[in-house]
């Protein structure tokens, strides 16, 4: 099973768009850390890291606390 990040607008509403995949959470979670604040700058709000299906935690805001 891979991760992927589900990403939502401020309503919670999933925003669509080309969905990568990881082997690994680690690899998830540091292409998170690369690339927060071009998906901010498109718009999404939250994100939420998913292992297939299941929700391992989130959601998670991109703006700054």
């Amino acid at each position: 099973m891979d991760y992927r990040w589900r990403c939502q607008d401020a309503q919670g509403r999933d925003i669509p768009g080309d969905e990568t995949l990881f082997t690994g959470q680690t690899e998830a979670e540091d292409w998170l850390r690369e690339t927060w604040a071009d998906l901010l700058a498109a718009g999404v709000d939250q994100v939420t890291l998913l292992h297939g299906e299941a929700e391992v935690y989130g959601p998670m805001s991109l703006h700054s606390a």
